[in-house]
């Protein structure tokens, strides 16, 4: 019986008629190439059904084609917007994606940065709240962060907290609000929220107003953030304003409010923030400041290549506009 014979470059690049190297270019992605060479190579390919080692041209050039993300949850308009649009992007350029929800669980978010730092993916990009991961201080591997801190040689997508920040307070200033309250997350957790919140310390400042901002964690239960809520009503029956850090928040203080007779826009203005696009269609009557996040994933995505590349790389601040309710 004879022996099959193993299909090799050669081969593909000979019925092909063209050479070795634009064969490897063709399975590569590398330069540019008509799409007649392109289509020449693949039919080759095809008829000889040939089929590349994949891992040993991983091994050759060190990369996998595979990234990671970290977010802290699916179930918030705002993350499951955003991982679907860096995965949308990720495709178009032949990455594949693994995905972490972590809920905060920081051993969950160290699993995926092991992968990282043991060459078994390309890239991080991360989004979770979880703290005090040493290895983040240390490695140079390429990882990107959006909306969160986690060391200083790590670069952060966001939006313009303190420029959103000032959106919204000015909005409910111009509503004629005297008493607005703030909610954002707690001050140990070191984010590019506290700008939201120094925006609005600012700004009430110079409207020689008292800023009073309640601290809610993002990954308590509804439950939770509601008794923070009510206790916010409570002792504070004056509020007519409220500045809320995101749009869940502000969907739970309307409902709130109404258990304390105040309704929204009657006598209670609520902005929130991300304005996510499945927010904006369940919730159309939200005032909201919202977050870029198709241009956000865009630019996460091409600084991660370019780290990837081994290329020097800046964090970036995109731009926010305020969304008006249907009800304004």
């Amino acid at each position: 019986m004879a022996e099959k014979k193993t299909i090799k470059l050669e081969d593909v690049a000979e019925l092909a008629g063209v050479s070795k190297t634009t064969v490897s270019r063709v399975l590569n992605n590398r330069g540019y190439l008509s799409d007649k060479t392109i289509k020449k190579v693949h039919d080759a390919m095809d008829e000889l059904n040939y089929r590349p080692n994949v891992i040993a041209r991983q091994l050759f050039k060190q990369k996998t084609n595979l990234v990671a993300l970290v977010f802290l949850t699916v179930n918030n308009p705002f993350f499951a917007e955003l991982e679907a649009e860096l995965e949308k992007r990720f495709d178009k350029l032949g990455y594949r994606v693994l995905m972490e929800n972590s809920q905060n669980n920081p051993a969950k978010e160290e699993d995926y940065l092991k992968l990282l730092l043991n060459h078994q993916v390309d890239g991080l990009i991360v989004g979770s709240h979880n703290q005090g991961i040493s290895e983040y201080q240390k490695t140079t591997r390429p990882i990107v962060s959006i909306e969160r801190y986690v060391g200083k040689q790590i670069p952060v997508v966001s939006s313009d907290n303190y420029q959103g920040g000032l959106l919204a307070v000015q909005r409910l200033l111009n509503d004629g609000c005297k008493h607005i309250i703030h909610t954002n997350y707690p001050t140990n957790l070191v984010s590019p929220n506290e700008l939201r919140q120094q925006a609005y310390e600012d700004l009430m400042h110079k409207h020689n107003k008292k800023p009073i901002t309640y601290s809610v964690s993002f990954d308590v239960s509804d439950a939770e953030k509601e008794r923070v809520f009510c206790k916010m009503f409570t002792e504070h029956p004056e509020a007519d304003g409220i500045f809320a850090d995101n749009d869940t928040n502000a969907s739970l203080i309307i409902r709130v409010g109404k258990e304390f007779n105040r309704h929204v826009p009657d006598d209670l203005k609520v902005v929130g923030y991300d304005g996510a696009s499945i927010t904006r269609t369940l919730s159309p009557e939200l005032t909201t400041i919202q977050q870029p996040i198709p241009e956000m994933a865009t630019k996460a995505v091409e600084m991660l290549l370019q780290l990837i590349d081994e290329k020097e790389v800046k964090s970036a601040t995109l731009p926010v506009r305020l969304i008006n309710s249907t009800t304004a």
